[in-house]
């Protein structure tokens, strides 16, 4: 006798999800395709179970789709524990940005003016926690000029060689500072943190 089984709007519905995100997990690997009958998929106890488990990594632990993959679908040969390390050392991190985040949030709120862009303390705001700390100048107006300028002298100098990219001295994520190695392909952002967050922020799961 058959095991029984569920609809994929069944499965779908005792996890609140939509059938669809269910077709998408398993476009991703994050669900491993169910048995079909008549064409159709069907969803018996284990692939259920799977189900749930993909709800508590994916939308409960906020989990990227490929490293929930490898634990839901059993793809870590046992060793499932240190993929859901690695995400929770990534949510640290995650925390520290939203906790600092917070915190400058706050602080400029104690701005007492009508117009936040009036505030005494912005210039230095400026310097420290955006691009326009690179470019010199007292006024906002000298320092867009300077930067112009070394952005135009930057492109000029690479311009006998159009293969060549650009070499940035900044991070393109945070803004920090970057440091170029010696030799190899140039770097585009300051730590393998920010990349993951460009890559999120273009590509959201």
């Amino acid at each position: 006798m058959d095991e029984p089984g569920v609809s994929i709007g069944e499965a779908a519905a005792l996890y609140g999800l939509a059938p669809s995100t269910l077709r998408w997990w398993e476009r991703q690997g994050v669900l491993p395709p169910p048995g079909r009958v008549a064409g159709r998929r069907i969803y018996r106890e284990l692939d259920l179970r799977r189900i749930g488990l993909a709800h508590l990594y994916c939308v409960t632990g906020r989990m990227v789709l490929s490293s929930a993959a490898a634990v839901t679908a059993g793809k870590t040969d046992g060793d499932w524990h240190a993929v859901v390390d690695a995400e929770v050392q990534r949510l640290d991190g995650l925390i520290c940005e939203l906790v600092a985040a917070r915190a400058h949030l706050a602080h400029m709120r104690l701005c007492p003016g009508d117009d936040p862009a009036l505030c005494s303390e912005l210039d230095d705001e400026f310097r420290r926690l955006t691009p326009r700390g690179r470019a010199g100048g007292s006024s906002l107006v000298e320092a867009a000029r300077t930067s112009r300028r070394a952005t135009t002298h930057s492109r000029n100098e690479t311009a006998s060689d159009r293969n060549e990219t650009p070499v940035r001295t900044w991070c393109a994520a945070c803004g920090g500072p970057l440091t170029q190695p010696s030799r190899g392909r140039p770097r585009t952002y300051c730590s393998s943190r920010c990349r993951q967050r460009t890559h999120r922020r273009r590509h959201p799961t």
